[in-house]
């Protein structure tokens, strides 16, 4: 139970019925969780408006709400007006769970690409040096041994602090979170000083109906992280890295391969064994060190770059820092799974045409005999990234297996059909197999010496979707249930 007076004392309000000297037994925001005694906050959203249930919530014995338009409330009904109640939804959340934020160093970073892979090295190396670290991201929050499936990059702003709190009790020091421009723009975020903000880089991308308005609109939303931290960490090659900072109130460091960067990248070089791929370069700066890391590409020497600049202020040291790097791995991101000392196979998350075309374009420089691709695209989902998808494939990879993802209410014929669009428009060779462990089992039983071979779109997702039920399907099982098979043949 808390004072309500208690709960509102960081927050600029208007008292609109009754009085604020009341018990609140839970704080909520949504109106199937009301309980009696409890603070309904009445957020909009894209679907649903919190206001209208302002009635309701009063007959379940809500003993206040928060709004920030005019209702029409019952007399016993505590009513508090404020300009932006999904802002009010955050510090009321900090206050509700007493501020956990202050007993932890919060690490955030925002941009386009990189996010995820980036906080799991950062974890990894962290942890390594004995830290014990809680992560909140796009495929799972971490805490302690518990791990929790994400439905949002930033989760809603009440259950970002009911995690903090959640770290601070099982004894965590730090915590590494992904921090989407949405979360930034709705506030999910705000009420607490994160102890480093970084910035990986800036694409166009979530521009469009419920997300950004334009690309100025998204790059102004990742700015706010440098007016909420203590440190700011941005990669310096990113043309937009100036207009991210704009108006900064944080002390400033840069990374990437520009001699001007305060940690950078020099003799980057791509290393190339059976059944692996990876990179190596040379740290020079902040921190000197010669670093490899497991997964393809020159945003991995980006995103370990990244992970270096931010450990380094927790004075890890560069062995725990490089043997780190070498452990971190994330579920369904260039995850290499090992199936045969001759050929590579991975496992990857791209599922559109932008991400698809810098993951084949990276594992095209490491000179494959053929550059196999295997993908599906969604049902229920514009048909114009079916055709770019089959474009990007058809362009770059030596032979494209087309095949079903997630059809959800489609048929996965009509998808491939679409995908098939695509690959028209380039003279790429590619086969058609609609069931997804069977084009999995064609890609393993005629893998070639020197092929790098890529699973894509599923990533780290354990299911497909088809006809509103969602099946279980891990592509990692598949692997193990073909190769297995193969074996007692």
């Amino acid at each position: 139970m808390e004072r309500l007076n208690k709960l509102l004392e960081r927050l600029d309000f208007q008292v609109v019925q009754k009085d604020t000297d009341i018990e609140i037994s839970e704080l909520v925001y949504d109106s199937r969780k009301v309980v009696p005694g409890c603070l309904f906050v009445c957020v909009k959203g894209m679907a649903v408006d919190g206001h209208t249930f302002v009635e309701e919530v009063a007959q379940k014995g809500a003993a206040a709400v928060v709004v920030q338009e005019e209702v029409e409330a019952p007399e016993n009904l505590t009513v508090i007006r404020v300009q932006d109640t999904r802002y009010a939804l955050a510090l009321l959340s900090c206050a509700w769970f007493h501020d956990p934020a202050e007993k932890l160093k919060v690490i955030g970073i925002t941009g386009t690409k990189g996010k995820t892979t980036t906080t799991y090295m950062v974890k990894s190396i962290l942890e390594s040096a004995g830290y014990k670290t809680g992560l909140i991201g796009t495929i799972e929050a971490v805490i302690g041994e518990q791990v929790i499936p994400a439905n949002n990059t930033t989760p809603e702003s009440y259950i970002v602090q009911d995690y903090f709190h959640q770290m601070v009790e099982a004894g965590c020091q730090c915590v590494v979170m992904e921090v989407s421009s949405q979360g930034l723009m709705m506030h999910r975020t705000a009420g607490f000083t994160f102890e480093i903000g970084i910035f990986t880089n800036m694409e166009p991308d979530h521009i469009g109906p419920g997300e950004h308005a334009s690309f100025e609109e998204y790059m102004s939303c990742k700015s706010m992280l440098f007016r909420q931290c203590r440190i700011g960490i941005v990669n310096v090659d990113d043309k937009h890295w100036e207009q991210v900072l704009k108006d900064h109130t944080c002390t400033m460091e840069t990374y990437g391969f520009s001699e001007e960067a305060d940690l950078r990248a020099v003799n980057p070089q791509l290393v190339k064994k059976p059944g692996y791929l990876g990179v190596a370069y040379t740290a020079q700066g902040l921190v000197n060190a010669q670093v490899e890391v497991d997964v393809p590409g020159k945003f991995s020497i980006y995103n370990s770059l990244t992970a270096i600049a931010i450990c380094h202020h927790f004075q890890v040291n560069t062995q725990n820092m490089k043997e780190a790097l070498k452990k971190a791995r994330v579920k369904g991101r260039i995850e290499m799974v090992k199936v045969s000392d001759e050929f590579t196979l991975m496992i990857d998350y791209a599922h559109n045409a932008m991400s698809l075309e810098s993951l084949l374009t990276t594992l095209k420089e490491y000179s494959p005999t053929r550059l196999v691709c295997l993908f599906g695209c969604g049902g229920n989902r514009s048909k114009l990234r079916r055709y770019e998808m089959g474009e990007v494939s058809g362009r770059i990879a030596d032979l494209t297996v087309i095949t079903s993802d997630n059809p959800r209410f489609e048929e996965p014929q009509d998808i491939i059909d679409d995908i098939k669009v695509g690959m028209a428009k380039t003279d790429g060779a590619y086969v058609e197999i609609p069931d997804r462990k069977e084009a999995i089992r064609y890609v393993i039983a005629n893998g070639q010496p020197g092929d790098v071979i890529v699973l894509a779109g599923k990533g780290h997702e354990d299911y497909q979707e088809i006809k509103g039920k969602k099946y279980p399907m891990d592509e990692r099982v598949l692997i193990r249930e073909i190769l297995q098979e193969m074996e007692n043949k």
